[in-house]
């Protein structure tokens, strides 16, 4: 009895092609909070593991030292101001009298050179004004950037020194948030020959969007945005690291999580799928289908696979556009056998139950 067989007939299609790549979150932007002024903490004015705001300020330095000198320069200032008219008055005077030889060149010098000290005075109290400002100003720690604020490491009444080792506490920005993932450089010299060979294209989709997978295996519902390759190869692993952002409004996504990303590669053109039960191995391990020829009969093909797309392979190697592939029935048949072919449905069941041997009718007693 010749075995029937449930074929499905190649053709060629359009698929966008993509790979699974594994990679890390971490912060978009990091701060590490330090001291710009020596000290006693005061106060920490935040709740450690919740959100600040740029600008917001975290501790209180004991400002009284930094006080005393502000208002020390501003008393300085405050003289030299005060004399600096009386001086300028005197070298007026003393430059009409010496026109009219009424006072000695060297007392004209004197009082001229009295006047450009006060005006330099002038100027560096000033500016020790301002450095006074400045640093008393350093006794209010501010963030900043806005993000997350992670535990302290200072309590109330430690002392501090400007431009610490140690960080008083770190802030990381979470929306958005990078993942970064390594690409062998095997893989991205295969995609670049492949888009250099027509074998893939772009065809207007957007290449730079990419999707998450997290760790539980669900999938993250927003997707991100390929920002850059790195152009230095890892020695190491032999990989470039893939830079994307990903909006993360609710915090799902934390620093150093675990994920893998569908990173888009392109378009296939003249994509040819089969169903992944059409393909089995042969003693060496090589794939290989079996396909009805034009004269009915089974023939064996070796295969060269690309890559599982859902329940079917991509095959690059092997099969035409036409050739009708075995995907049922393929323990009944061997390469060179005639067979009788029933096409799948579109719910991939053959349109017709093969065929059973009748069996023989019971005998009567």
């Amino acid at each position: 009895m010749v075995p029937e067989v449930a074929t499905v007939t190649v053709t060629q299609q359009q698929v966008v092609l993509t790979a699974e790549l594994p990679g890390r979150t971490s912060p978009f932007r990091v701060a590490e909070i330090r001291p710009q002024g020596n000290g006693v903490i005061l106060i920490r004015l935040f709740t450690e593991g919740t959100d600040v705001l740029a600008g917001q300020e975290l501790y209180q330095i004991d400002p009284a030292p930094f006080q005393a000198a502000l208002d020390n320069a501003q008393a300085a200032l405050g003289r030299v101001e005060a004399n600096l008219p009386t001086i300028r008055a005197r070298a007026g005077r003393y430059q009409e009298l010496l026109s009219d030889n009424a006072v000695s060149q060297q007392d004209y010098d004197d009082v001229a050179a009295a006047l450009n000290q006060a005006k330099a005075d002038l100027q560096f109290y000033k500016a020790t004004l301002q450095s006074a400002r400045i640093n008393l100003n350093y006794t209010q720690v501010v963030s900043p950037i806005s993000g997350r604020i992670g535990r302290s490491t200072v309590t109330d009444g430690a002392i501090v020194t400007a431009y610490q080792p140690m960080a008083l506490a770190t802030i990381q920005q979470l929306d958005p948030i990078y993942v970064d993932v390594p690409q062998s450089t095997t893989e991205l010299l295969r995609l670049q020959r492949r888009l250099a060979d027509g074998r893939l294209t772009h065809d207007g989709t957007n290449q730079n969007t990419a999707q998450l997978i997290l760790e539980d295996g669900t999938k993250y519902p927003l997707e991100g945005t390929l920002k850059f390759r790195d152009i230095s190869v890892d020695p190491t692993t032999a990989s470039v690291i893939l830079r994307m952002v990903f909006p993360n409004p609710e915090g799902i996504l934390l620093p150093g999580m675990f994920i893998r990303t569908l990173v888009k590669e392109g378009v296939n053109e003249q994509a040819i799928l089969i169903p992944q039960q059409s393909v089995s191995r042969d003693p060496k391990g090589n794939p290989v289908a079996l396909i009805v020829d034009a004269s009915g009969n089974a023939q064996q093909r070796m295969l060269t696979l690309d890559r599982a797309i859902g329940d079917q392979w991509l095959v690059t190697a092997g099969l035409a556009p036409g050739d009708r592939v075995i995907v049922e029935g393929l323990q009944r048949v061997r390469p060179g056998v005639p067979v009788k072919e029933v096409p799948l449905t579109a719910d991939g069941k053959p349109s017709a139950p093969p065929a059973q041997p009748s069996q023989p009718a019971p005998k009567s007693n």
